[in-house]
Formats: structure tokens, sequence, C-alpha cells
């Protein structure tokens, strides 16, 4: 394997698939009980109102705009991006998105109706959401987003050759990636709800991050379960870890299932937490979402007007 630039310790770690496998193996085991009872407990801090204000912004300044599905039009992904530029037209102090996410063929719409904003336009490639493809076809996918415009690109682990423990492959496909991408930004999707175990994420998020991935991320929003406290939590360990073994910040995303402004801010306390402050900020942690920034708006509107405003006073996706 043509290994990525590595720093001193762990230059060695990808030089052939017995030592990858080593090292990925070597790493400590994850303590489930442990982990899912101190995801339990930091999901019940609670926030106070200056405080809950500031994580809602934060929280909507971190929410990757998505619409991933079959009948998606242009003329849906062009009210997605004006919906991402001003997320409460009443309220334009309101932050705008991180980034509107589509499919590759409709990047190009989400590039024009977003240009000058500085919000980015993050696209699904590799065959998303199986993976299910030639290599050759995965890349034409990555192309085919980056020559659009694409500033972010969601690639999706091949997971069947991850769990028969061909980590080699998996680590030349995500470089491949990485190399297609360019200066474009790339987002390791890992599938957790398909790893079967903690230790397994954990791996998998060690191998995306040997292999050059900007981003970790949980899930494509496909498969059940999708985003969990106690997997972010291995996550953020392994990004936390990784810097401290590098001195390079890498970034998290969960995505699926988060919809609340509730579950935003257990997410952001895990985040705190586990990886530090440092990682608060919409360049290394992101919500995937379709529906969670119409109740971040809600909730932003009952903490500025001491009262609930309701769902009509806000755009349905």
């Amino acid at each position: 394997m043509s290994a990525p630039t590595l720093p001193a310790g762990l230059d060695d770690v990808t030089r052939d698939d017995d030592a990858l496998r080593r090292f990925l193996h070597g790493l400590p085991g994850v303590d489930q009980v442990g982990l899912e009872a101190r995801a339990a407990s930091l999901a019940t801090r609670s926030i106070k109102k200056a405080a809950k204000l500031w994580a809602i912004d934060t929280a909507i300044s971190m929410v990757d705009l998505t619409t991933l599905e079959g009948a998606d039009t242009h003329g849906k992904v062009r009210a997605l991006a004006a919906k991402a530029k001003r997320p409460d037209p009443e309220r334009p102090e309101t932050p705008c998105v991180a980034a509107v996410c589509v499919y590759p063929d409709l990047v190009a719409t989400a590039v024009e109706q977003l240009a000058g904003t500085g919000i980015g336009v993050a696209s699904v490639a590799t065959a998303f959401p199986s993976g299910r493809s030639s290599r050759e076809v995965k890349l034409a996918d990555v192309r085919l987003a980056v020559d659009a415009g694409a500033t972010e690109v969601d690639m999706v682990i091949d997971r069947g050759a991850f769990l028969e423990g061909r980590y080699g492959a998996v680590f030349e496909e995500i470089q491949a990636v990485k190399a297609a991408c360019g200066d474009t930004h790339l987002k390791v999707i890992l599938e957790t709800g398909e790893l079967a175990t903690y230790d397994n994420v954990r791996r998998a998020s060690w191998l995306a991050l040997l292999a050059g991935g900007d981003f970790i991320k949980t899930s494509t929003g496909k498969v059940s379960p999708a985003a969990t406290l106690p997997v972010t939590h291995v996550m953020l360990q392994a990004v936390r870890d990784w810097f401290t073994t590098t001195g390079q910040l890498r970034g998290v995303k969960p995505a699926g299932g988060i919809r609340t402004t509730k579950d935003a801010i257990r997410y952001l306390v895990a985040v705190h937490e586990v990886a530090g402050e440092q990682w608060l900020t919409p360049a290394l942690f992101r919500f995937g979402a379709s529906s969670l920034l119409n109740d971040l708006l809600l909730q932003r509107r009952t903490q500025l007007d001491g009262h609930y405003s309701g769902p009509d006073y806000v755009t349905v996706d």
C-alpha cells in the first residue's frame, strides 16, 4: 500500500496489510458498559437560558442541511439553498448553516444558489448509500461532484471489505477518493449501524483518519441505527487521540436520527466533554440533518420571545 505522509510513530502503520491489521487490532478495546454509562450521564446535563441560546446558534451553524431522496429536484435544492442562507427570514441575525448536502447531479444548482455566501456545498459519492460498485465508478462519482463545484465530498466505505478484515482495501479506496477530491474536503461515512461493535467503530475511525479523511461521519441516514451518542463518543475519542498523536485536527459528523434541539445539545455536550472545546466549531463538528433545523429555529424563537411559536412560523422542508 502507498501510505499517506504520517507523523513519526505512525509512518510504519500502513506499510502493508499485516501492519495495518496489527495496529487496528492493537487499539484499546472499548468498555461498552462504561461508554454507554458516560454517554447517558452526559446526556442529562442541563443548560441555562443564555448558554442554551448560544448552543442553539452553534448547532444551527453546524448543520449540513440535507436532501438525499430519489425524488429530489432542482427546485427543491434551490429552496433548500434559500433556507440555508436565511434559516429564519424574520430573524436575519440567525446564523447560516454550514453546508447544503445533495447528490452529485444537483451540486451545480446548489453551487449557483450559494455562490459568495461561504456556505459549503457537500455531495455524497462513491455509490452512496450502499457503496456497492467498482472503484472506477466510485471515483467517477467523486469527480462528477468535484467538477461541479462541491467543496465537500461525503464518501461511504466498503463495509463488506471492512467486516471481512480487508482493511488494506478500505484504506486504499479512501486514499484514492482523497486524491480524486484534490482540495475538496473529504468526509468518510463509516455506516456505524452495520459495524456491529464499538471496537469496529474505533478501528474504522482510525482507518479513515490514517487514509486522510478530514471528517469521520457516522451514517448515511439510510440504515438503522444511525447516529447514537455512544458511537459518537467513540469517534470523538478517535479524533482527540489523533490530535494528541499527530497534532492534526480532524472532524466528526453524526448523521441520521438527530431531530430535536434537545438531541443536538446532548451532542454538543459530548463534543465539549470528550474531544474538547476547540471542536465546537463547524470546521470540526457537523450535524447531518434535514428536520433538525426546524426545531432549532422554533426553540430559538422560544428563547428570545419567551413563548413557543409553533411549526407554522418556520418553513417545512
